[in-house]
């Protein structure tokens, strides 16, 4: 998965509204983003914690993919949200298509099988594992334009 888009918020400190945290009284490592298509961001770092908005146009640019695989040509991102613990992270994105749903879910499996992941279509989703062994789900329904949809991504410490 790239990480350019989870970490789009750490660049952008310089110009928001950020709390800092004392270590010492920090006994949680846990890590959220939450970013949404509107282009405000929040986070809560181990260190730090605040909000940021960027240009809404950020967020349907940014570069995401699973093992080479990205997102279907012409689809835009339109929400990030991470969170991480000790025992792990979970990695929501939400997405828009300009396909249907079945074409949308036919793209991602041939596209995983061409990456040598193994992935199938089961009702409205698509499950499968990435080659690092992390669960993820992609489901996809109707939208007025296309699609819509959400990745969820787990993966243990």
């Amino acid at each position: 998965m790239n990480r350019s888009v989870l970490l789009m918020p750490l660049a952008l400190l310089g110009a928001c509204n950020v709390h800092s945290k004392n270590p010492a009284n920090s006994g949680d490592e846990a890590v959220t983003i939450n970013a949404d298509e509107g282009g405000n961001i929040a986070f809560n770092l181990p260190f730090v914690k605040g909000q940021v908005k960027v240009p809404a146009g950020m967020m349907h640019n940014g570069n995401f993919d699973i093992d080479g695989v990205k997102l279907m040509p012409g689809s835009q991102v339109t929400g990030v949200s991470v969170d991480a613990h000790n025992e792990g992270a979970t990695v929501n994105v939400a997405f828009s298509a300009p396909a249907s749903p079945d074409t949308v879910r036919a793209y991602f499996v041939d596209e995983f099988k061409k990456q040598g992941v193994e992935a199938a279509i089961g009702g409205d989703s698509v499950t499968g594992k990435s080659k690092d062994g992390s669960p993820f789900i992609i489901q996809v329904a109707s939208a007025e334009s296309g699609s819509k949809g959400t990745i969820v991504i787990r993966s243990k410490a």
